[in-house]
């Protein structure tokens, strides 16, 4: 006798609603977690990428001057790096700054940055050249000067000692027949703004200075004017192909290192800073006074004859070189003992 098992239609369809609600609970915890994943991914792209942070000590100057765009940019939430600026009175602070590790980029003296890459072992670079000649001689009344020959037996009142002014003072004098040390006397103070207040305030009859200071002193007191062009003697004896490149910008080589992309950014925002201040002179003087390099008057006055330009790659090389060659030969420690190599210009 053959004993058959029968099914039970109610547990079978039990069963079969037991599985099918399992394969929507894992189909459903599937498409949860992709769904999950492309909403994060989506989310990590719109995401901007974190601004470097680019620490600049510039001077009260004309390099200041070509910068205040793009610290009207950073106040606005506009420029592409993340930028910290320091404003000083002299390039010792500047240095300073880099060398303790609290500036990333700062602006000096081409002269010193030759220095500075010595004392480093070539812990720096150069990245643009920022002002070309702005150095003059001032006088006081009607003291009878004409040519730097004239200079002999007299005080001279400058700034700079160690650095591009004196440097490039005590070469045209040696050129035109005065020896610095022995035919003169020349008193260095420590910044532009305290020799700029001496001479306008009628303590000071002779004093050399460079824009826009020279403006500012002028237009403080109407007895003062100026009598050279250093710019023009500079060319006399050397020559229009070889300019007088007074500032440039260098870097930490250690910046450049970690962050080369913040600084191709930066050189970017420093052209377009100094084109608009070159070409832009009401809105760069009362952007040069809210910054508190000088009032806009004196700014908008200053800034055409301030000599400001953007000089990068071979350009920079080359004015640099030609310019460091001459005061080199004529005092190797203007250098920092002797001609830095090519590895000092960041050229990309």
């Amino acid at each position: 006798m053959n004993t058959k098992t029968k099914s039970n239609p109610i547990k079978t369809m039990g069963i079969l609603m037991a599985i099918l609600m399992m394969t929507s609970l894992f189909a459903g915890c599937g498409t949860k977690g992709a769904n999950q994943t492309a909403a994060q991914t989506t989310a990590a792209a719109q995401t901007p990428a974190e601004k470097a942070t680019v620490r600049i000590a510039t001077l009260k100057g004309p390099t200041g001057m070509t910068m205040v765009q793009m610290m009207d940019n950073q106040e606005k939430g506009l420029a592409q790096n993340n930028y910290e600026f320091s404003i000083l009175g002299a390039p010792d602070e500047a240095v300073a700054k880099l060398t303790s590790g609290e500036a990333d980029i700062i602006c000096v003296p081409t002269n010193l940055a030759a220095t500075l890459y010595a004392k480093t072992q070539g812990k720096i670079k150069m990245t643009s050249i920022n002002t070309l000649g702005v150095m003059y001689v001032l006088q006081r009344g009607d003291i009878d000067i004409k040519s730097l020959a004239d200079l002999k037996g007299k005080t001279v009142y400058s700034t700079g000692q160690g650095s591009t002014p004196e440097f490039v003072l005590n070469y045209l004098l040696e050129q035109n027949g005065v020896d610095p040390q022995k035919d003169l006397t020349v008193e260095y103070k420590a910044e532009h703004t305290e020799l700029a207040t001496l001479m306008a305030s009628g303590k000071v009859d002779i004093a050399v200075l460079p824009q826009p200071f020279v403006t500012s002193v002028i237009a403080k007191n109407p007895d003062i004017h100026v009598v050279l062009d250093l710019t023009e003697e500079w060319d006399k004896v050397v020559g229009g192909d070889k300019p007088l490149a007074m500032t440039t910008t260098i870097v930490s080589a250690s910046f450049l290192e970690t962050h080369e992309a913040a600084l191709q950014t930066f050189m970017e925002e420093l052209k377009a800073s100094t084109e608009f201040t070159n070409q832009n002179l009401d809105e760069a003087a009362a952007l040069i006074e809210k910054f508190g390099i000088m009032p806009a008057a004196v700014a908008k006055a200053a800034i055409p004859e301030c000599n400001m330009v953007y000089l990068e790659g071979a350009e920079m090389k080359t004015a640099a070189s030609n310019y460091l060659d001459v005061i080199a030969k004529a005092n190797p420690k203007s250098v920092g003992g002797q001609m830095p190599d090519d590895k000092i210009y960041y050229i990309r």
